[in-house]
């Protein structure tokens, strides 16, 4: 299957490519955003992807673009020193690629049997060594927080009762009679929350994007614009939560509410008081669309 970017129309109307002007991809993965922004201006786009896989794609887009698209693996979180200069752009799609979860080797997806992996970079902890060796307390933590798994305890108890695990049909079959009958009642499979829950702490995608949002606000210039799109609670919390504290005014703290969190200076301006989703008409031709979130912002003069 090929990628198919989320919601490309309204990251390009957030956007508003340009002639002459530099973006930044940090999430390049099919290539889909950096494609469409290279097809809309005669501008020249960085494509950052943590996966070796994503970067050997993309070389014929560098051929057929030529010397506008520049391809790099590395971490979205090392923007800024990645990219010399200041960037009139930056977006960042938060999903997991198409072409890894459809990869059975890879190991992100319980549909398809393979080893039990889950690395965006091919590199490190993999989800094989979090269940093989994490103790009962550090499961229940990795899968009701981040997978927010109602029935986290019961599940890792089964997953320390049946390890050790290599494969991902292995897991899920686990998962799946741990949580019983009931859980095949609800839409999604039952291992959905544990696999979300490993990938995310496997790749520290949580922590990658509070320090990417903080890259691109160094990395944009004046009236350069960030456009995020998340998938799921967690990422949106944290989007919100920094471009909230950006774009207004925080509480400051004081002898009467020592608690409040320090007030950040004003960098950005919201571009919607809400975030943007996509439309039924995307849904029922993308149906990995569905949770999709945009939100954006614009960076102020004053803070650049």
């Amino acid at each position: 299957m090929s990628h198919v970017p989320v919601m490309l129309g309204e990251v390009l109307d957030v956007i508003q490519p340009r002639n002459g002007a530099h973006y930044i991809d940090g999430t390049f993965g099919g290539g889909g955003y950096s494609r469409a922004l290279l097809d809309a201006a005669q501008c020249s786009v960085l494509g950052i992807d943590r996966d070796p896989d994503a970067i050997a794609r993309g070389q014929n887009l560098v051929t057929q673009y030529a010397g506008r698209l520049t391809l790099v693996q590395g971490e979205f979180s090392q923007m800024d020193s990645l990219f010399t200069g200041r960037s009139d752009g930056v977006v960042l799609d938060l999903g997991v690629s198409s072409f890894q979860f459809d990869e059975a080797e890879r190991g992100f997806s319980f549909r398809e049997d393979g080893p039990l992996d889950m690395r965006m970079s091919k590199s490190g902890t993999s989800a094989a060594d979090v269940v093989n060796t994490s103790d009962e307390k550090t499961l229940i933590q990795i899968i009701g927080g981040l997978g927010e798994e109602q029935q986290a305890r019961r599940v890792a108890r089964a997953i320390i009762a049946a390890r050790p695990f290599s494969r991902t049909k292995e897991l899920a079959d686990v998962v799946s009679h741990a949580l019983g009958p009931a859980a095949l009642r609800f839409p999604i499979h039952p291992a959905t929350r544990t696999f979300q829950a490993l990938r995310i702490y496997v790749n520290d995608e949580l922590g990658e994007l509070e320090r990417g949002l903080e890259a691109a606000e160094r990395v944009l210039k004046a009236g350069g614009r960030l456009a995020v799109v998340a998938f799921h609670s967690l990422e949106d919390r944290i989007v919100k939560r920094f471009l909230n504290e950006r774009s207004s005014a925080a509480p400051l703290a004081s002898r009467h509410m020592p608690s409040a969190r320090p007030k950040h200076p004003q960098t950005f301006q919201l571009l919607g008081s809400r975030p943007r989703t996509p439309s039924p008409a995307e849904i029922a031709q993308n149906p990995r669309a569905r949770s999709a979130k945009l939100r954006a912002a614009e960076k102020l003069a004053a803070a650049a």
